[in-house]
């Protein structure tokens, strides 16, 4: 009997293929492991924030499954990229979404999909972390390429915050980008804030540049649900104690304030 569409199975056997293919980086090194770890559980609540953000949207089991599948995906390259480079920073690497693409294109990942469904997954996988979402798309990839960014960002934001505090541990500094904690901090990201855009990763010099960089991601959700998890949870309140006390800083933050409010 011809295959219909992706089903429950097939995702359950694709978290087992994830589970073994992320344990075969594991080594002696205790750090490393740990470093591994933030990424294999950060993947995890992505899976559950995109269900979340889904179900709250009213999509389809069928679309659910897509969804969860493109989350589960979406930071495969870490690890290759990890053991390669030893870094999480892309600007001194690689793309970690294009090593995803390879690794899920030789280990055949998406075999068990559809035509629609595996370009539909590669292309949110993509994109996931690009700047901007692509021109020329259909409505239907840009859901879900909108979903998984709102997913992402709102697991960056707990893992941030959760480990902010603990930079002696090496696997903080790689999850930091190795960025020095000064107190200076980039115009771009002041402007980008007050803008109401985005601001590029490439031009971070500091923990700070980081920090306001985030702020700033609230720009980019997508979805409602999203946005109130970011006021229920005081995202940006909690990033903005972390940053220098300045009347700059404090005006540039109320512009994304006012755009959470707006979006509410």
């Amino acid at each position: 009997m011809e295959k219909i569409f992706m089903n429950k199975n097939d995702l359950k056997n694709l978290k087992k293929w994830f589970a073994d293919y992320v344990s075969a980086f594991y080594t002696d090194d205790y750090d490393d492991n740990l470093a591994l770890n933030v990424k294999k559980g950060h993947t995890m609540r992505v899976c559950e924030n995109i269900v979340m953000i889904g179900r709250k949207l009213d999509m389809s089991k069928h679309d659910l499954i897509i969804a969860e599948t493109i989350a589960l995906l979406h930071d495969l390259g870490r690890f290759k990229q990890f053991k390669e480079y030893g870094t999480y920073n892309d600007m001194i690497s690689a793309n970690h979404a294009r090593l995803g693409l390879r690794e899920m294109a030789a280990h055949k990942v998406l075999s068990i999909c559809l035509k629609a469904e595996k370009e539909l997954i590669i292309k949110a996988v993509n994109y996931h972390n690009s700047l901007k979402l692509p021109s020329g798309e259909n409505e239907r990839t840009l859901h879900f390429i909108r979903l998984i960014r709102d997913a992402d960002k709102l697991d960056i934001w707990k893992v941030f915050l959760e480990f902010f505090h603990e930079k002696n541990n090496r696997q903080n500094n790689i999850f930091m980008l190795d960025l020095p904690d000064e107190p200076e901090y980039s115009n771009e990201f002041i402007e980008a804030l007050q803008r109401q855009t985005m601001a590029s990763m490439k031009d971070m010099k500091t923990l700070n540049d980081f920090k306001l960089l985030q702020i700033g991601w609230v720009y980019d959700l997508n979805f409602v649900p999203t946005v109130q998890v970011v006021q229920s949870h005081n995202i940006i309140e909690r990033i903005e104690a972390l940053l220098p006390q300045s009347k700059e800083i404090t005006e540039a933050v109320s512009h994304a304030k006012e755009y959470v409010k707006m979006r509410l």
